[in-house]
């Protein structure tokens, strides 16, 4: 099936997306950024003091190209290079740098040739744990687990002049800001208590940042899968 539903959260109705809009240090740089849940895009849409829009569109996705980060020739570090190229990312540690430099390095995807991404979102949460990985502090098992926590599924971002010319306003719903934002709260809470549980465990047999570092690990490498 070609057609697919989307819903953006935002603090406002928007019924024409415009291509170039948005922020570049967004997950996947600029884009227009969806999920086919609705009650994600409520949680999404609201702050903790006031109520947002969970809009409703419709992409016909026949012509378009679509990459998608959980088809088997990717990996979560192909997800984490693309965080390291756009998010804002404080680099504390000699580590890290060349963490971060060897995930872009190796894993980066370039998006350009694109109109759609599919992929995890990062939340805070998520984002910290993403850090904590590329600093060493967490094995890539952990990472992997870390990223099944608190469900949040994966996240649609249009990317092309072409993909924008093929999406639909349909509708909107109002999100009240004191049930979702609580609700994305303790999605978040919930997160960060069973990591810390993870944690607790030391993987001693896992593979850390240092180790990809020092055996030049590569997108070929079987421990990624």
């Amino acid at each position: 099936m070609s057609k697919l539903i989307l819903y953006h959260g935002s603090s406002e109705i928007i019924q024409n997306p415009e291509y170039g809009k948005g922020k570049s240090y967004n997950d996947y740089g600029k884009g227009f950024y969806c999920t086919e849940h609705q009650e994600l895009a409520k949680e999404w849409a609201c702050t903790e003091n006031t109520d947002g829009f969970a809009n409703q569109y419709e992409i016909e996705t026949a012509g378009l190209s679509i990459l998608n980060l959980s088809g088997e020739e990717y990996t979560i570090l192909h997800w984490l290079a693309l965080l390291m190229e756009h998010r804002r990312f404080r680099i504390s540690t000699p580590v890290m740098k060349r963490g971060a430099d060897w995930l872009k390095e190796h894993f980066l995807i370039d998006l350009s040739p694109y109109d759609i991404v599919i992929g995890y979102r990062a939340d805070d949460s998520y984002f910290s744990f993403a850090r904590a990985f590329v600093n060493n502090e967490i094995s890539l098992a952990q990472l992997s687990y870390a990223m099944r926590l608190g469900k949040l599924g994966e996240q649609v971002v249009l990317k092309s002049p072409e993909a924008f010319n093929a999406i639909q306003f349909v509708s909107y719903e109002i999100a009240n800001n004191v049930e979702y934002y609580a609700k994305r709260k303790a999605r978040d809470d919930e997160a960060r208590e069973a990591f810390r549980a993870e944690l607790e465990r030391n993987d001693l047999e896992g593979l850390y940042m240092r180790d990809i570092l020092r055996e030049k690990v590569k997108a070929n490498d079987p421990r990624l899968r």
